[in-house]
């Protein structure tokens, strides 16, 4: 019994009924204006130039009243449908014409404004149900009023009594059964419709999915060459200079071993702390390439040590309960660490708050900081977000960055994580 009265529980029942009593209204006009404007240019096709303004008045048209279908079935249906028609990228007029006739999504979506009409009585039908069930239900209030005290449905009458009775339990049955169902149904198909003439075909998704695919590879790659030379650079101006340093004081202090003990005491002295240094260097690019302690202890260690050397206060709030893959918490940390370290050298901020949190199969991220703002993600403004902003979408994830001049700064980012 709870099953056949699901509908009742739900309130997309009754947007369906009122996207039921929209479509005819729509259907009606775009029903008229489709098969006007379809007429009218396939009467003028013998004198072909009368029939081209009218055949580009016909998609665009259809144009405009396809997004108003789109919106609309977001709106009521929370319907989400993608845009189906490629970019016009043809430089003439004529051309753009041409592309028009040629994309067979704009055909699609004036078959669909052509079938709203159909949709549309269906939808009246199911409204007549409701109202029928209805009436039927309330009979016996009422059926003292009728002439001669009787309903008469052709070769049914109902007067009080038994009669009366049981049409009011088939009106129950329509009402608490039937018209909600027959709502439901016609909700289905109409969304069915829309998703195949308003939206992508399986190909055109099928080509968006392959385009998407070889842009994150793209992404992936210059992601990966990018850090490639980060750590090229990093090497070259750093431990390899001192490295070089060292190989020179050990050189020197090994000409001086006979002639000036003391010198060359001092050259290894001065050796042995380019060593350090250098090893220290070296720590420090293992570190920024991937830290021990995140891969030992999690985001939440590894956060809290990055937030221990920012030069601002830094709230901190980590909560992931499942550990996601390495390449997503790695992804995660190093958009905190670049975040919180152009805090330090440009924001100007006095305090920072950052929250990682896991929902679902979504990590999100997001650092904020009340400094002067005007962060951007190009790399040409030193803030190195762009490199991240592609190892971000390498993984399937998003970056947002939002800095109006004058702050505050918030960086955002979901990161997919689904085990």
């Amino acid at each position: 019994m709870s099953a056949v009265l699901a509908p009742w529980r739900t309130s997309r029942t009754w947007w369906a009924l009122v996207d039921g009593v929209l479509d005819l209204v729509v259907g009606t006009i775009s029903f008229a204006v489709m098969v006007a404007l379809l007429a009218t240019s396939a009467s003028l096709l013998v004198v072909l130039p009368a029939a081209i303004p009218v055949a580009w008045l016909l998609f665009a048209t259809a144009r405009a009243l396809g997004r108003v279908e789109r919106a609309r079935r977001a709106a009521v249906l929370d319907l989400a449908i993608a845009d189906p028609h490629p970019p016009l990228v043809a430089p003439s007029w004529w051309r753009r014409l041409l592309e028009r006739v040629r994309t067979p999504s704009r055909w699609r979506e004036i078959v669909y404004l052509l079938v709203l009409l159909p949709s549309g009585v269906v939808g009246v039908v199911v409204v007549a149900l409701w109202c029928g069930s209805a009436a039927l239900l309330g009979l016996p209030a009422y059926v003292d009023a009728l002439p001669r005290g009787v309903a008469d449905f052709g070769p049914v009458a109902a007067g009080q009594g038994l009669a009366s009775v049981v049409t009011a339990a088939v009106g129950a049955l329509g009402l608490l059964v039937v018209a909600p169902w027959a709502t439901r149904g016609h909700a289905a198909l109409d969304t069915l419709a829309a998703r195949r003439l308003l939206g992508p075909s399986r190909r055109d998704a099928l080509r968006a999915e392959l385009a998407e695919a070889q842009r994150e590879r793209s992404a992936a790659v210059d992601t990966a060459e990018s850090e490639r030379s980060r750590i090229e650079r990093d090497l070259h101006d750093g431990a390899q200079q001192r490295l070089v340093a060292l190989a020179m004081d050990l050189g020197m202090a090994r000409e001086k071993l006979d002639s000036d003990l003391h010198a060359a005491r001092e050259l290894v002295g001065e050796a042995h702390d380019e060593a350090k240094r250098a090893l220290t260097e070296l720590r420090a690019l293992v570190r920024g390439i991937h830290p021990a302690v995140l891969t030992e202890r999690g985001l939440d260690a590894a956060l809290s040590s990055v937030v221990a050397r920012a030069s601002v206060p830094v709230q901190l709030v980590v909560d992931v309960d499942d550990r996601p893959s390495p390449a997503v918490e790695s992804a995660a940390y190093f958009v905190v660490s670049e975040a919180l370290t152009n805090v330090d050298r440009h924001a100007r901020a006095t305090r920072a708050r950052v929250e990682v949190v896991r929902r679902g199969d979504r990590l999100v991220v997001e650092v904020t900081d009340d400094g002067v703002g005007g962060a951007t993600d190009d790399d040409g403004a030193g803030t190195g977000l762009r490199g991240l902003a592609g190892r971000v979408e390498a993984l399937g994830g998003w970056m947002r960055v939002m800095s109006p001049a004058g702050g505050p700064t918030t960086i955002l980012v979901e990161l997919p994580c689904a085990s």
